[in-house]
């Protein structure tokens, strides 16, 4: 059904509502909203996401402005250890691509005595690398001894996890085995935990394994993060075979299983359609003390809707709320597709009205879609009570 159609269906159901917002109801509705029988409804895609605001493109005064109050605010000493407002305007000036405000911010701050302080040229290292401005990070890590700041394993284990940010993976192997013999540092269980990371990223999970070794070489004992990174890695990449083989390795090594292990190998069983397996796992968990987490529910309920069982989805999305884990975008992203394919219009709306309580608001085409459906089954109350609630993603 067009977005005219649906405009004018809505126009005779609620004339007032409409009326009233006619010319943005017209503008913001999809182009074609009718309800696909596709069998991709169901999975993980841009539906929905996270309550944000979508900023438009900063103009010249903006960015000096955030440069100047930014490095006004720096004067302070209070300001200064507060990483979120750094992290948070690095962020910001990033998206934007204004890599030169950045470095002006970030490269102001030597002005100020913390910089012979280790943690906190840590944090302009790191930060250097979630802007992916590799180069710059490696100049200030290389900078410390005339900053008059020591140069530890700390300070080294940013640079790496700088690489890790800006996917530099080719130079990540490189710090590890040149600069720890050049500056006299001893790479500790972090160095290699972010290796084995940034091996996992870019799909080199073989090297990523065999960094145990080396590890256990240099007498430093892989630990639990160690192996979370490896399990996520195997089982993500279908590689399940391997990744049991190093959860028996983990339990060997005497290392007790957390829920991010447990959630590792669920979305394995899940991938491998094994979801009686997946749910077995769970009664594990149970047993063990292992509560499960919202990304646990998640991978149940992504399994059941795979093989097409709405009923249990809806089952396991109740345990999950009952138990005290909130739902987030993922679940209403696989939920309400999967509760319109099925023609489950009415459980389709409680979610809609969930998703908008936890401030995971439900995208315009997909409320639109439910409003649809409830308007074809002349369920006008709830579709007119869900255009209410939505409003703003009307407006």
């Amino acid at each position: 059904m067009s977005s005219a159609a649906i405009y004018s269906r809505l126009r005779r159901v609620f004339p007032n509502t409409v009326n009233s917002t006619s010319s943005s109801i017209r503008s913001k509705l999809p182009a074609k909203t009718s309800i696909s029988r596709s069998s991709q409804d169901h999975q993980i895609g841009p539906l929905l996401e996270p309550k944000t605001s979508l900023s438009k493109p900063l103009q010249v005064p903006q960015i000096e402005s955030i440069v100047a109050n930014f490095k006004k605010s720096s004067d302070r000493d209070n300001f200064r250890r507060r990483y979120s407002q750094y992290e948070a305007t690095v962020r910001r000036l990033a998206n934007a691509q204004q890599f030169s405000a950045i470095k002006d911010i970030l490269e102001h701050q030597r002005q100020y005595p913390d910089i012979t302080k280790e943690h906190f040229v840590v944090r302009l290292i790191v930060l250097y690398g979630k802007a992916k401005m590799l180069d710059e990070a490696q100049k200030l890590f290389d900078e410390m001894p005339s900053l008059n700041c020591e140069r530890t394993v700390l300070s080294f284990n940013a640079l790496l996890a700088a690489c890790v940010s800006a996917k530099d993976y080719d130079k990540i192997s490189k710090l590890l085995k040149e600069l720890p013999e050049k500056l006299s540092i001893q790479p500790n269980v972090v160095s290699y935990n972010t290796v084995i990371k940034g091996l996992c990223e870019m799909g080199s999970l073989d090297s990523a394994v065999s960094m145990m070794d080396e590890m256990e070489n240099n007498n430093i004992m892989p630990d639990l993060i160690t192996f979370n990174t490896l399990l996520d890695a195997f089982y993500s990449a279908g590689r399940n075979a391997e990744a049991e083989n190093l959860w028996c390795l983990m339990e060997k090594k005497d290392l007790v299983a957390n829920v991010r292990s447990y959630n590792s190998r669920l979305r394995g069983f899940v991938k491998d359609n094994r979801i009686s397996d997946a749910v077995l796992l769970t009664e594990e968990m149970e047993a063990k003390g292992v509560k499960l987490d919202t990304y646990s529910y998640n991978a149940l309920i992504k399994g059941f809707i795979d093989s097409g069982n709405l009923e249990e989805a809806k089952r396991w999305y109740g345990l999950m709320t009952e138990n005290g884990c909130t739902p987030d975008w993922v679940t209403f992203a696989m939920l309400v597709p999967f509760a319109c394919k099925e023609e489950d219009f009415d459980y389709a709306y409680q979610l809609c009205k969930q998703s908008i309580r936890v401030n995971r608001k439900v995208l315009d085409s997909v409320t639109t879609r439910v409003i649809n459906g409830l308007i074809e089954r002349k369920k006008h109350q709830q579709a007119r009570k869900l255009m209410n609630l939505a409003k703003i993603e009307f407006v």
